[in-house]
């Protein structure tokens, strides 16, 4: 695994103040990592911030999560992509953690435990849960920083093109090509969503997109229900996956922020 080089791509929109505080602890953490800022159009700053710290690569790309990740992964050279949220950081020793987990062939990728920047016990429960229920069924959210072997990566087609459940697709399709690795180092991410929409709510919303997912129900409608008044991220039929005819592709999970 030494010789094999890691890309962290990081998807972005309007995103300047938490790219502040990211970038310099992935730095520090993993200087020979390379690091690729996706960005969807942000009018915030975001380019500066990127610029003016010298050593990402930025790429630009039409809205939508899934969408920025491909057009990040299309354009690193790494063997094992990291897709890293901009509001999550990473624990020290990340890097080796990934290099150990790859160690054996048949991981094709894994995930992270993760943790709430709210320290209240509310949020102590849901990460437990969240982590316990990952580590049971295999499937990833985008928060707990889900890492891929490129190939395997590249064999699915990348993201799949949805606006919604794009993190919980890739990993249950993941789970075909072979094992994946549950990682106890946790990664702190944000917990604005639950603290501006409430607990209670936010599980309830989140369990039910996920229950209407599996029922059938298409991403772009429960985007909708997630995002209220927010437009899709534009046509996403009109978007497909720079991976897209490379592999045996076929063709998200809810973000709590």
């Amino acid at each position: 695994m030494d010789a094999l080089k890691l890309s962290i791509v990081i998807p972005v929109l309007d995103e300047a103040g938490n790219l502040e505080r990211l970038l310099p602890g992935l730095r520090s953490m993993a200087p020979g990592a390379e690091v690729i800022v996706a960005d969807g159009g942000s009018r915030d700053g975001t380019r500066e911030v990127v610029a003016s710290a010298g050593w990402p690569r930025l790429v630009g790309s039409r809205p939508g999560r899934a969408r920025q990740m491909n057009a990040g992964a299309a354009a690193a050279g790494g063997d094992v992509l990291l897709f890293l949220h901009a509001d999550t950081r990473m624990p020290e020793g990340f890097e080796a953690a990934i290099r150990a987990a790859l160690v054996e062939p048949a991981m094709v990728g894994g995930r992270f435990d993760v943790a709430f920047d709210n320290p209240a016990p509310a949020f102590r429960m849901i990460a437990a849960f969240m982590n316990r229920r990952s580590r049971l069924s295999k499937i990833s959210t985008g928060d707990q920083a889900i890492f891929v072997r490129r190939g395997a990566f590249e064999a699915l087609g990348g993201y799949p093109d949805i606006p919604l459940m794009e993190d919980v697709e890739l990993t249950r399709r993941l789970k075909r090509l072979g094992r994946l690795a549950s990682l106890r180092l946790r990664v702190v991410t944000s917990a604005r969503k639950w603290e501006r929409e409430g607990v209670a709510r936010t599980i309830v919303l989140m369990w039910t997109l996920r229950f209407l997912y599996c029922c059938g129900v298409r991403p772009e409608r429960l985007h909708r229900w997630y995002y209220p008044g927010r437009p899709l991220p534009g046509a996403q039929a009109s978007s497909p996956s720079p991976f897209q005819g490379e592999g045996r592709g076929e063709g998200g999970a809810v973000k709590p922020s």
